[in-house]
C-alpha cells in the first residue's frame, strides 16, 4: 500500500526564495528501448517522451523527465489519483503486457519540493557542482545532481521556478538544508 503522506508537510518563504513540498503526486518510472516503445507510450498517454537528454515535456495531466536512454519520469501535474490510476493502467496494458518495457510505481520512492523565487539557481550553485548559467535560461531542461551531496533531479518549469526530486529518505535533511542556505542569500 502507498504512504501518501507528506515526507516534510512544512514550506519556507524567505524574502527571494519560497521552497515547499508538493502534496505527494503519483510517480512512475518507465523503462524500455524500441522505438515500438515509445510509441506505445505516446498511444496510451498522449505525449512524446524526450528524447534528448536533460528534457521534458508536458501536456495538462502529466510531465515526463528524460533520465537515461531507456529510462523517464513521470509524474502527475495534479493530485487526481483516478485519472493517474488510468494512465499507469493504460501504461501496463501497453508496455507491460506487450513485453516493450517495464512501469515501476515510485510515488513513495521521491519527494517533489518546489523551489520559486529570483534567487533558486543561486541557492542551487551552493550546493551543487552542476553549472546552473545556461539550464536557469532553459524551460523544460532537467539535470540529475548532487546537491549537499545527495542525488536530486531538478527540472526547470520556468523562469525562477523549479521541481526538486529527492529520495524520502533525503527528504528532511535537504529540506533544512535548502531553508538554512536559502536564509543567508
Amino acid at each position: 500500500m502507498l504512504n501518501l503522506q507528506p515526507a516534510i508537510n512544512d514550506q519556507k518563504k524567505f524574502s527571494n526564495i519560497e521552497l515547499k513540498e508538493i502534496s505527494p503526486i503519483r510517480k512512475l518510472i518507465i523503462r524500455g528501448k524500441s522505438r515500438e516503445f515509445i510509441s506505445a507510450v505516446g498511444r496510451a498517454i498522449d505525449i512524446l517522451l524526450p528524447t534528448e537528454a536533460n528534457t521534458s515535456s508536458s501536456n495538462g495531466e502529466i510531465t515526463t523527465i528524460w533520465l537515461s536512454p531507456d529510462e523517464w519520469l513521470i509524474f502527475s501535474n495534479t493530485i487526481d489519483d483516478k485519472d493517474f490510476n488510468q494512465i499507469e493502467e493504460k501504461l501496463i496494458q501497453n508496455i507491460c503486457k506487450t513485453k516493450l518495457g517495464a512501469v515501476i510505481d515510485v510515488t513513495d520512492q521521491f519527494v517533489m519540493i518546489n523551489l520559486s523565487g529570483n534567487k533558486i539557481f543561486d541557492l542551487f550553485q551552493t550546493g551543487s557542482p552542476f553549472n546552473f548559467n545556461e539550464f536557469r535560461n532553459k524551460k523544460g531542461a532537467t539535470t540529475q545532481t548532487l546537491l549537499a551531496k545527495i542525488d536530486v533531479i531538478i527540472q526547470n518549469k520556468d523562469q525562477n521556478d523549479a521541481n526538486l526530486f529527492v529520495r524520502r529518505s533525503f527528504s528532511r535533511h535537504l529540506f533544512s538544508w535548502m531553508s538554512d542556505s536559502a536564509s543567508r542569500l
